[in-house]
């Protein structure tokens, strides 16, 4: 990455070392123009120069624009990357308050189910996704322990497995938007026992 910033910008000096001098050579054919048409040259050789500064002065302008334009383009860029992390950072405050609110609310409705601490710590765990023999390596126990502690969840919750358990807590939040903007009412979760 620094290396192809390094190039960029060597580029970017010699189109300005050559912008530089094309703009002299230019310069230098201005004021040789002049001296020529003072002492009555011919109007073919003051054409040749003409074309000769004009030429030179179009390859400068044509460098520096080349040059301008991609440094304009970063600045936007990074001024738009810049507001989208503000706007990111915005949106991971309040998703970071919702699932801290949706936390609390998961162990209330956990704590009302009256599930033990360990109890809890695998539910949590299976509403993250993980499997059986991936919790019980988690918790540094046997598959068949968290087995039996996931059969205790899903008989004291009344449901019948872990994905009952998933519906419960999360199949409010994922109505679809088209439903919630018409008003069509979808079945309720189930009632806690």
């Amino acid at each position: 990455m620094s290396s192809t910033v390094d190039r960029r910008l060597l580029r970017d000096r010699e189109r300005g070392v050559i912008a530089g001098v094309l703009l002299l050579i230019a310069l230098l054919v201005v004021a040789d123009v002049v001296g020529d048409l003072r002492q009555g040259a011919s109007g073919w050789h003051v054409a040749l120069e003409i074309l000769a500064a004009g030429l030179a002065l179009s390859g400068a302008l044509h460098l520096l624009r080349s040059t301008w334009r991609p440094r304009r383009r970063l600045v936007t860029q990074a001024e738009a990357l810049s507001q989208m992390r503000v706007q990111a950072e915005a949106w991971r405050q309040q998703a970071r308050r919702h699932v801290e609110g949706l936390s609390r609310s998961i162990d209330a409705q956990l704590d009302g189910w009256r599930l033990s601490p360990a109890e809890k710590e695998v539910a949590f765990l299976l509403l993250k996704g993980l499997g059986l023999r991936e919790i019980a390596d988690l918790r540094g126990t046997h598959e068949k322990t968290v087995r039996a502690q996931s059969a205790s969840i899903y008989a004291k919750a009344g449901l019948a497995g872990r994905s009952e358990l998933a519906a419960f807590f999360l199949e409010d939040l994922l109505v679809p938007r088209a439903a919630v903007d018409a008003g069509v009412n979808l079945p309720a979760s189930p009632p806690a026992p």
